[in-house]
């Protein structure tokens, strides 16, 4: 195991451990990326949900780390079922450069994590679909419509961070008309 790995040893799920650390190194010295990407894959979910954790915060600034990787993440990441994993693969998901169909592709997958019993899980991918339809207009009317199912129908963080995405998204409010 590469030692940028074994920095994330140790320790339980309830803690990132070092992956702040990490995160330095992998921006110092960015050829890391590769070895801290491979750890999101290991069985051991205590190193994969670090390694995920470390790589979403890397990614926010070099998104394109994400680019040789998009095969894995669409393919393999993203059905990992580990709650800590998932809320850190949503919004690398939106950071990819994804052509339509592939957009398609990572809607439905963060439809699917809005079934998942995190709440966590629940409020990053609201935001990954809010992000997605800011970078295409035509996720708009669906997006809007599950923000605004789980700012009715979810946990109490859940419907904040719902109502919060509602107000900057703008969707339209016109109701239909009864037919009586």
């Amino acid at each position: 195991m590469h030692h940028l790995l074994k920095m994330l040893e140790g320790g339980d799920r309830r803690s990132i451990g070092k992956s702040n650390e990490v995160v330095s190194v992998v921006l110092e010295q960015p050829m890391l990326f590769e070895d801290l990407f491979s750890g999101m894959l290991l069985e051991d979910p205590l190193i994969r949900m670090r390694c995920a954790d470390a790589a979403e915060k890397v990614t926010r600034l070099h998104p394109e780390f994400l680019k040789p990787y998009k095969a894995v993440l669409l393919e393999q990441l993203a059905k990992v079922g580990q709650p800590e994993v998932r809320w850190h693969i949503a919004p690398m998901l939106v950071r990819l450069p994804l052509t339509e169909a592939e957009q398609e592709v990572v809607f439905d997958m963060l439809l699917s994590y809005l079934s998942d019993h995190s709440s966590i899980v629940l409020t990053f991918s609201l935001q990954a679909m809010f992000d997605l339809a800011e970078l295409n207009t035509k996720f708009r009317p669906r997006v809007c419509q599950y923000i605004k199912e789980m700012s009715e129908n979810s946990a109490p963080a859940v419907k904040v961070r719902a109502k919060q995405l509602l107000k900057k998204l703008t969707c339209n409010t016109q109701v239909q008309k009864r037919i009586t």
